[in-house]
């Protein structure tokens, strides 16, 4: 994904918050955000926001609905303060600030934390009908896209063409085959979160605190939300990935926490999309001319086998 940091001018800023949140700034807490220009204020009135600008995208809408439907039900995420507006150019949204947390639980209950959030997630979300479109899915989670390439066209960094990237070719082969096993079944859609990295996520020693990135809600199928976020969150750091096993132990909890288990063709349909989102990374990091780290070749070979793909 884009390292690519976005510039927000300090008086557009100063104007948007008191025309959308009815009170200027009076102090920046933080600036983030490469995708998008993540800026904590805490405005005149004492509220404490998070101001993000990005890109329109027709998903957008739909992805603030789901967040605002999560926290009404009292999930663990920011309140949604406004929906999706102008801003030059882009577009800003705007949430309570929710401080604090550790970046990761229990070293003991990690993976089982991971996972239960996740089931409860899954669990309260709307169903795709309720909220605006989400499409289309945000590249790294965009197997079954409509282009003619085996990669997405990707709207986070359009300037990238990973279908033209020459060389790992052993990285185009894991998404393939990968994609061809998502493809060869289905099951009815549900919403969840295609980025459930630990830098996304804060905690309380094992209870959650909250959860950041709505911009990542999609729908798909179980086994494949389930299948990324497996694969995606770590219990080492916050800018590690899953090993096996931890995907392997994830997947475990996540089946006692949703009270049935996973059939053997959801369970293979787990472990590619947990190959794929990967992939995509590590073909990404490979085109932009960056060290791949997001997986090795002897990783997916496992993570394949375990797919079903021999």
């Amino acid at each position: 994904m884009s390292p690519r940091a976005r510039a927000v001018d300090p008086d557009r800023l100063a104007r948007w918050c008191r025309e959308h949140l009815g009170s200027p700034p009076a102090e920046e807490l933080f600036r983030s955000g490469h995708l998008s220009a993540v800026v904590g204020l805490r405005l005149a009135d004492g509220r404490e926001v998070v101001v993000k600008a990005r890109p329109d995208s027709p998903r957008l809408a739909g992805c603030v609905e789901v967040q605002r439907r999560l926290f009404r039900a009292g999930y663990p995420c920011p309140r949604p303060l406004t929906g999706v507006t102008p801003f030059d150019g882009d577009v800003a949204t705007a949430e309570t600030f929710v401080p604090g947390g550790d970046a990761l639980p229990g070293a003991d209950h990690a993976a089982v934390a991971f996972a239960e959030a996740f089931a409860r997630l899954i669990r309260l979300a709307p169903r795709p009908a309720e909220v605006p479109a989400l499409d289309p899915a945000p590249s790294w989670a965009d197997w079954d896209h409509a282009g003619e390439g085996l990669w997405p066209r990707s709207e986070e960094d359009p300037g990238v063409d990973l279908d033209g990237a020459a060389g790992a070719e052993w990285v185009d082969e894991a998404g393939r085959r990968a994609r061809d096993l998502l493809r060869a079944g289905g099951s009815d859609a549900v919403i969840g979160h295609c980025d459930w990295l630990a830098g996304n996520l804060r905690w309380n020693g094992d209870a959650l605190l909250v959860v950041h990135d709505w911009d990542s809600v999609v729908a798909d199928g179980e086994a494949v939300l389930v299948g990324f976020a497996a694969a995606l969150h770590s219990t080492a750091g916050a800018d590690a990935l899953a090993t096996v096993g931890e995907t392997e132990r994830f997947l475990d909890a996540y089946r006692r926490a949703r009270g049935r288990g996973f059939g053997a063709g959801e369970l293979r349909r787990a472990w590619a999309a947990g190959v794929w989102t990967r992939a995509y990374d590590a073909k990404y990091q490979h085109a932009v001319g960056r060290p791949v780290t997001s997986l090795s070749e002897d990783e997916a070979r496992e993570r394949l086998r375990r797919a079903g793909a021999g």
